[in-house]
């Protein structure tokens, strides 16, 4: 039977139980269906199964091992890089895995891979609870977990995989096992920070919190010339501020959207966001002084709903964009850090082009650095120069300068955070989680995944 043939005949099979949709080149939907988030990323994958459950999962491993090719994983397909999709081979897509259930008693919520940040906010806000998640709202829950998942309440409660209580996760070899901690233990230590390397989640199980429904948060700008002064006034002032506090510096060119006046469109900013996770009144108390450094061109720190503050920079991330990221962590904002970030602040010339600086630290830093693969537990910020364009005008000069960028950070850096990891090789994927953890996951992806069949992720071989 000829290789073509054999493919058709394994289709064919495939079909016959397979309950979600099974897309094709030519297919009507398969232009929109094989689009992911980054807009520089085009890839055409030979068959997209868009799954509804573990059974449509499975076959669908099923198919890709028996008609090789790459295998990609998508959930909200927001992969830097485009892990998310491939060229030939077999896409999983799981977004038409949507459910939710939230435990308010036990305070805690079961989440399916296709779910995005902003419909399990919803979810738990009715209770006024919330986990630990990322910073855009349709950012898959997936993606975000398995990396480590940092957002506005982790020096408070910890990363996303800090509050992963288990998960379902369907191996290389189509079984259908639970991660916790008294069931495969070694592969819910991996699936903490190890990425999508050893197989499918299918499902979380999340511990919640009281935050909201109102908190304390939102952004606060003032001229870009400022940068050296406000940057130096944060180093000292975020010494002093508690846990519920989480901020992150941003230069950028002021977006022109619906909250931002007309007249401040487009200009250059540095600003910081804020959420405080506790009572509205003491974020007052202790945001105050950062509100006094000097008056700024724009104000929005206030109290809100947190739902609000969770999506308020959506529109700086919208889907169809093109992008380019480069990122990595620092001990400190020491002067010389402080003196790159400001000269790479003004030399920002596209509207779209931004870098925040997040404070790290807190409830991320009282986790034993050997209880997950994360490697940034020592870290004090996380750099993300995110270049952009609508398209490819222009888009080379914005990859220069997130290049330049983070050359001008490199000497600086201790580690990177994996969901702002690009295409950047083996050795760095090494050296973000070091050389013993590396060791021990590649001993994982071993036992779990020996023939590498899930490698578009930062992938661990397991040779």
């Amino acid at each position: 039977m000829s290789t073509i043939a054999a493919d058709v005949h394994a289709l064919n099979e495939l079909a016959t139980d397979f309950r979600g949709d099974l897309i094709r080149p030519g297919d009507p939907a398969y232009d929109d269906q094989r689009r992911v988030w980054n807009g520089s990323i085009d890839r055409r994958p030979g068959l997209i199964a868009r799954c509804t459950g573990v059974a449509d999962i499975r076959s669908a491993l099923a198919y890709a091992r028996r008609t090789g090719g790459p295998v990609a994983v998508r959930g909200g397909g927001h992969s830097f890089p485009g892990h998310s999709t491939c060229d030939g081979g077999t896409l999983i897509d799981l977004g038409l895995l949507k459910g939710i259930r939230v435990d308010p008693v036990r305070r805690t919520a079961r989440a399916q891979a296709g779910v995005l940040l902003g419909e399990l906010d919803r979810e738990t806000q009715a209770f006024g609870l919330a986990t630990p998640s990322g910073i855009v709202t349709h950012t898959g829950l997936a993606g975000l977990t398995l990396g480590g998942g940092i957002g506005w309440l982790m020096r408070k409660y910890g990363l996303s995989i800090d509050n992963l209580l288990s998960a379902d996760v369907v191996t290389a070899d189509g079984e259908l096992v639970t991660a916790s901690p008294d069931e495969n233990a070694d592969l819910f230590w991996g699936i903490r920070g190890g990425g999508g390397n050893f197989g499918v989640v299918t499902e979380f199980d999340f511990q919640l919190h009281p935050v909201g429904p109102i908190v304390y948060g939102g952004l606060v700008a003032w001229p870009m010339d400022l940068s050296p002064e406000l940057m130096r006034f944060y180093r000292d002032w975020i010494t002093g501020i508690p846990d519920e506090l989480t901020t992150a510096v941003i230069h950028r060119r002021l977006p022109s959207t619906p909250t931002i006046p007309p007249e401040l469109h487009g200009r250059p900013v540095v600003a910081v966001v804020a959420c405080y996770a506790g009572p509205v009144e003491d974020g007052e108390r202790v945001v105050a002084p950062l509100k006094a450094f000097a008056p700024p061109l724009l104000d929005l720190v206030k109290p809100q709903p947190y739902l609000d503050l969770q999506a308020m920079l959506d529109p700086g991330f919208p889907h169809g964009r093109w992008y380019y990221i480069r990122a990595g962590d620092v001990a400190e904002l020491s002067d010389e850090v402080i003196d790159v970030a400001v000269a790479r602040g003004h030399a920002i010339d596209s509207p779209y082009t931004a870098y925040p600086i997040f404070h790290l630290g807190g409830a991320i830093s009282r986790v034993p650095a050997d209880s997950t693969p994360f490697g940034g537990r020592a870290s004090g910020h996380t750099f993300n120069f995110v270049g952009a364009t609508d398209g490819p005008d222009g888009f080379e000069a914005q990859r220069d300068w997130v290049r330049d960028s983070w050359r001008a950070l490199e000497p600086h850096l201790t580690g990177v955070y994996l969901n702002f990891l690009s295409n950047e090789g083996t050795d760095r994927i090494r050296s973000a989680y070091g050389a013993a953890t590396y060791d021990r996951l590649q001993t994982l992806k071993r036992k779990y995944d020996p023939g590498n069949l899930f490698h578009l992720n930062q992938n661990i071989p397991p040779h």
